[in-house]
């Protein structure tokens, strides 16, 4: 409950509360709001007491100093950087040189005593700005005023909080306020000093209470670093990130479902200095190459950041997206607790202003000369100055936001595709390895684009478009273009679902929010290929390996790839592979959650897994992999199945540890009926029982055996998801990736029609669940359109045809007399 203390000069942090933003400043008053009302909740606020804004308005009535403040300011040019950093100095040095009134000077230092007497003599204290315009919903002021830390001693304070005070006018300040409309009168200052939590022998961090570049609500981002968390909110360290999923966080799961590691290479500690009592120093190897926080550490500041955020949201009648300061207390030679605080919050002001439910759309405004054509993939436009790179011995020379232009793609370039602009390249069909990865990365890419690498010249100015059809255009230099918006309240809804195509963890908070039914196709290999990069068998057989590495020198750059790769991560090898998938697909479940992620297992083939490090030391050499040792085949092989079974361990993970239960399993290129069975069985050896918890297995069908057999399948799966791809390319006897025979692949061919109308009548009438995941409804309408026709149960997207397949969707129902 607020007090109403107007002429108090001090005030501690349990007398005020969330109301009192005018007299204590946004900072001091969530501090108060906290400490108060959610100490009760287990979240720990170290305590303190502010100096009211009251106390500043009385030192400049007090010091007379208020007139020369407002001659200093005359004819201020925010825009003229000397006019500013004069006028600025100016201010600051009237305020710091100002005499504090002797009873403001008493009543801070009667206040640090009773600090001393809690804390011990000298106690150290964090001295921070609070403005009363601070921490709005709609301008945060975060970062405008100064923070003075490790601050000891009567003096000190006093010195302290004079420089606070004059910090009200830092360049920033008096041009922020000045950009929002803030007269520079408007706004006051109080002053927290607080207790410090010894976070320069341990670690401290910034968490939010939402996704901080998709605006996704159901997840807490926390970055964390150590030494003091200054660091980390100036953006002068690299800090590890952890996403955390809330809604079955709340349900007392586990649901960590990213961890990076920082590069770390500073932290900020205390001196012995009074003048500079804090510094940095650069960390160790090994603190760079481990990660600050424990899982239950990073669970606790999820919970807690839920429950301030719960809090707070309550108390205004909407969503409150909240940015936190959080600091763990060092233990050891600082005798510390080792315990971990918030030590600020405030709203959050990008996502919490934001439109939602706005779909973006691109539109080329100008011509240009056409330099190359191709197949378009996706419907986007990028630009960017092109690099030509004809081999992967060089993809380590591109740079981000260039036009990487190539002769085709394979899973080693994947790091380089996600930074890059747009993709041309010269080979492969709509489902080649490029066109899936740029559809899955929301990249313009034109595939089947001739001589490209020799039309197109590095650094050449160029504007990839795939917004004017199924043929895209490469303009020479960068053409004007919008983006233009729909609202997505206004799409209608189907009775088939629609659903989408998802590979890459990242993309998921963001394609999650277009409307759609879940994910019909999650593949691993994305995960496998990007987040982890190391044959499982490697690292099941990690130690043999580094036994016989004295004698060997290729087996010795494996194991050093191996370790390097997995430095986070000490401990046994496989678990890396079970808890990198096993956030990789718990990522995408949560962006969609709680809608059905159907999870394809791995469907690497030979030659993929053998560019994994140490590969090649598990993998045979076959003719044509396309065909061969893949997908169902390869999990019940003895030569294979431990590597399975760390497939099988990490879904478990996401679906009984982090809680999410709407992870189906899909099981690619299944020949016959008994290797189905066979595969259920081995999913059994490792945990995953087809029907526990709920859990369904499904069947890719894309072999013509599937169809044939629709019967018997259906006897083993709980349903079938269509891979157009392969039945296309099975169907018609072609390589899908040959641009030989690219012009014959085609899945509106009436006999691959056939096949389709075929297995879902069968799925129809044996009551199982029929969906189809491969390219075919992405790009033609008409297609989806037979669909329906057909009776099929969901269509599975790539998410930027989701809107346009969904608008045909619903023409056509209404034509059919179908009701959502």
């Amino acid at each position: 409950m607020a007090i109403d203390h107007k002429e108090a000069l001090v005030l501690w942090f349990d007398e005020i509360g969330i109301k009192d933003v005018p007299l204590v400043g946004g900072k001091n008053a969530s501090l108060g709001e906290m400490y108060q009302e959610l100490t009760s909740k287990g979240v720990s606020i170290p305590g303190g007491f502010a100096i009211t804004a009251h106390a500043y308005r009385y030192l400049l009535k007090s010091a007379g100093i208020e007139d020369a403040i407002q001659d200093a300011l005359d004819g201020l040019d925010t825009h003229d950087m000397k006019n500013l950093q004069e006028r600025g100095e100016k201010v600051r040095s009237i305020i710091r040189n100002a005499e504090f009134p002797q009873d403001l000077t008493e009543a801070i230092l009667r206040s640090y005593e009773k600090m001393e007497e809690k804390y011990g003599p000298g106690v150290d204290v964090a001295v921070r700005s609070s403005a009363t315009a601070e921490d709005l919903p709609d301008a945060s002021f975060a970062g405008q005023q100064e923070t003075y830390l490790n601050v000891r001693g009567k003096e000190a304070v006093i010195d302290a909080c004079k420089r606070c005070f004059a910090s009200l006018f830092t360049n920033r300040a008096i041009s922020y306020r000045q950009d929002k409309g803030f007269g520079q009168f408007d706004v006051y200052l109080s002053i927290g000093v607080q207790k410090m939590i010894r976070s320069d022998a341990a670690s401290a961090g910034v968490t939010f209470s939402i996704d901080t570049e998709t605006g996704f609500k159901d997840a807490v981002f926390i970055t964390a670093s150590y030494g003091l968390g200054e660091n980390v909110v100036k953006g002068a360290v690299n800090p590890d990130e952890y996403y955390v999923f809330k809604p079955t966080l709340k349900e007392g799961k586990r649901p960590i479902v990213q961890k990076r590691a920082g590069s770390k290479h500073i932290k900020m500690i205390y001196t012995d200095d009074p003048d500079k009592p804090t510094k940095d120093i650069e960390t160790t190897p090994e603190e760079r190459n481990r990660f600050v926080l424990e899982d239950d550490e990073i669970l606790l500041l999820a919970r807690w950041t839920s429950i301030i955020e719960d809090h707070y949201s309550e108390a205004a009648g909407q969503f409150r997206p909240m940015d936190i300061e959080w600091a763990k207390d060092g233990n050891g030679v600082n005798a510390g607790t080792g315990k971990l605080f918030i030590v600020q919050a405030r709203p959050e002001t990008v996502h919490s202003q934001s439109k939602a439910n706005i779909l973006e759309t691109y539109v080329l405004k100008e011509t240009g000369k056409v330099l190359i054509t191709g197949q378009a993939v996706g419907t986007k436009i990028g630009q960017g100055v092109a690099h030509v790179i004809k081999d992967s011995e060089h993809i380590g020379e591109f740079k981000e936001g260039e036009v990487l232009v190539t002769t085709m793609t394979d899973p080693d370039w994947e790091p380089i595709m996600k930074i890059a602009a747009a993709i041309v390249t010269e080979k492969g069909g709509r489902t080649c390895h490029a066109a899936i990865i740029s559809r899955e990365l929301g990249i313009p890419c034109l595939i089947g684009s001739e001589n490209a690498t020799e039309k197109l010249s590095t650094a050449q100015g160029v504007t990839v478009c795939c917004a004017e059809g199924e043929t895209g255009k490469v303009y020479e230099g960068l053409l004007k273009f919008e983006v233009e918006q729909l609202d997505l309240e206004k799409i209608p809804r189907t009775r088939t679902k629609i659903m989408m195509n998802v590979g890459i963890p990242e993309n998921a908070f963001k394609d999650g929010q277009i409307p759609n039914d879940g994910v019909g196709l999650a593949r691993e290999e994305f995960i496998i290929n990007s987040h982890i990069g190391i044959h499982p068998l490697a690292l099941i057989h990690y130690d043999e390996l580094k036994q016989k590495a004295g004698d060997n020198p290729e087996i010795a750059e494996i194991v050093e790839k191996i370790d390097v790769m997995t430095a986070a991560h000490p401990g046994d090898k496989k678990e890396f592979f079970i808890n990198k998938l096993a956030r990789g697909v718990g990522r995408i479940a949560a962006g969609f959650y709680p809608n059905d992620v159907i999870v394809r297992l791995s469907d690497f083939k030979t030659n993929e897994y053998a560019e994994l490090v140490g590969g090649h030391l598990y993998e045979p050499l076959e003719s044509n992999p396309m065909i061969g040792w893949r997908g169902a085949s390869r999990y019940y092989d003895d030569k294979f199945k431990p590597a399975f079974g760390l497939e099988c361990k990490a879904i478990l993970k996401a679906r009984n540890e982090m809680g999410f239960t709407n992870i189906k399993v899909m099981i690619p290129f299944c020949r016959t009926p008994e290797e189905g069975r066979r595969v259920i069985e081995t999913m059994k050896d490792f945990g995953l029982v087809q029907g526990e918890n709920g859990l369904e297995v499904y069947v890719m069908c894309e072999i013509p055996s599937n169809v044939i057999s629709a019967d018997a399948f259906a006897d083993v799966f709980d349903g079938f998801s269509i891979g157009s791809n392969d039945l296309t390319q099975l169907t018609l006897g072609l390589d899908r990736d040959s641009d030989l025979v690219a012009h014959i692949f085609d899945e509106r061919n009436q006999a691959v029609k056939d096949m389709i109308r075929d297995v879902i009548q069968v799925a129809k009438r044996r009551g199982k669940k029929i969906g189809i995941c491969g390219q075919a409804p992405s790009d033609f309408p008409e297609f989806a359109t037979f669909l329906v026709e057909c009776g099929i149960d969901s269509m599975s997207l790539i998410p930027d045809t989701v809107i346009r397949t969904t608008l045909a969707v619903a023409e056509k129902e209404k034509e059919l007399g179908i009701t959502p």
